[in-house]
């Protein structure tokens, strides 16, 4: 994104980045990315569902532009998002024989040059696809595959939102990190009521709270806010639904080093805590993979696999954590990874100091509610051996 589009709606770079790398559907049956072929880029779909995985190039009449963005639908088509002379265009591509199908869609008009679309994270059901589109004033949900007439307006929101995480299983509550009067908070907009907004998220007054990522059979709830250290982001998580206030573990603080949840376990209808959540950490040493449960005081940490499209993945309900990769040997493949033993199951953290804290919220209650000391703070390192990842490949 253009450096100054970004400061002239207020909205962090950050959370504008394009869908690169690949992206999931929400049933974990397929995922899209742009490839490169030598100096062109393409859409290319994997399946992930069958007993390996396997691509399918998804190439048009002329290379792709790098920042287009692409979303697979859970029946095999995958949505394209391009910007052609100030317009965004969207499509459906499909294989067909040797060569590719196209369904064009329609596109979204965008007059104000300040204006960032960009495509939301796959909806559940995997049918529809929605974008958020941010003006100086306002922002626009469009509904821009699975409508009836190309793209349609869903909801309008005051101010500058970024994010966008699904809250239930419907794809009717979406939850936005909406900026304004100089602070982030989120509001979760109903696309079934017209766009009604609500509030989610307000741990202090003057705090900057996001949301994450939010698991819809527990309600786990994964936050960055700078609430507990002012000008300094921390991660904490909540229960949705709960009165208890949210909490900011020191075992997710690393210094120097960037943690950021992508996947939590499905499943755990009652024990949100027990989730496995995957974190993509980066530092001065690389980048490697964490996994951590509410309950525990401490990150399992291990390393990334070779050519991981980083920052991807997804659990199965019984915590085997799935990692695309891709390498100059294997064109699509996907490695299988364990959840550690949760603390108290016989695990090799068996004796570690534990915490056990029972699941807490992210409603806006105050902040000096939640028990933030007497932590044990472990510092982030990256694990140096490759033996506990496992890797299924198909050429």
């Amino acid at each position: 994104m253009v450096g100054s589009d970004v400061e002239a709606v207020g909205v962090d770079e950050g959370a504008w980045t394009a869908a690169t790398g690949c992206v999931i559907a929400a049933d974990g049956t397929y995922a899209a990315r742009l490839a490169l072929d030598g100096a062109s880029w393409y859409p290319e779909r994997w399946t992930l569902d069958g007993p390996e995985p396997y691509a399918v190039s998804l190439p048009v009449n002329q290379p792709e532009e790098p920042g287009t963005e692409v979303l697979p639908l859970t029946d095999g088509r995958v949505l394209i998002h391009r910007v052609v002379d100030g317009r965004h265009t969207f499509s459906l591509l499909y294989p067909t024989g040797p060569g590719t199908g196209e369904l064009p869609l329609g596109a979204v008009e965008c007059p104000d040059g300040g204006t960032l679309l960009r495509l939301l994270p796959p909806a559940p059901g995997g049918e529809r696809a929605y974008a958020l589109a941010v003006g100086r004033g306002s922002t626009t949900v469009w509904l821009v595959a699975g409508g009836a007439f190309g793209p349609e307006r869903a909801a309008e929101v005051p101010g500058h939102c970024s994010g966008g995480v699904w809250l239930d299983r419907t794809g009717r509550l979406l939850a936005l990190d909406r900026f304004q009067d100089g602070r982030t908070k989120t509001v979760v907009v109903d696309l079934e009521r017209g766009g009604e907004m609500s509030p989610l998220l307000q741990i202090t007054e003057r705090s900057n709270d996001r949301l994450l990522l939010a698991d819809a059979d527990s309600g786990l709830l994964l936050i960055r806010s700078d609430a507990p250290s002012p000008g300094h982001d921390r991660l904490g998580w909540g229960v949705l639904g709960s009165t208890l206030p949210v909490r900011f573990p020191d075992c997710l603080r690393a210094p120097e080093h960037t943690v950021t949840p992508f996947a939590i376990q499905p499943g755990q209808v009652l024990t949100p805590e027990t989730c496995a959540v995957a974190l993509r950490i980066d530092g001065p040493a690389g980048t490697w993979l964490g996994i951590w449960r509410p309950a525990e005081r401490h990150v399992h940490q291990l390393p990334a696999p070779t050519g991981w499209l980083a920052g991807t993945g997804l659990w199965t309900k019984e915590g085997v954590l799935q990692l695309p990769y891709t390498t100059g040997a294997v064109r699509c493949g996907v490695a299988r990874v364990g959840a550690p033993a949760a603390e108290g199951e016989g695990g090799p953290d068996r004796g570690a100091v534990q915490d056990p804290a029972p699941p807490v919220a992210a409603r806006p209650v105050p902040l000096q509610q939640a028990p933030l000391k007497g932590r044990v703070v472990r510092p982030v390192t990256p694990v140096p051996s490759p033996a506990e990842t496992s890797v299924v490949t198909a050429g």
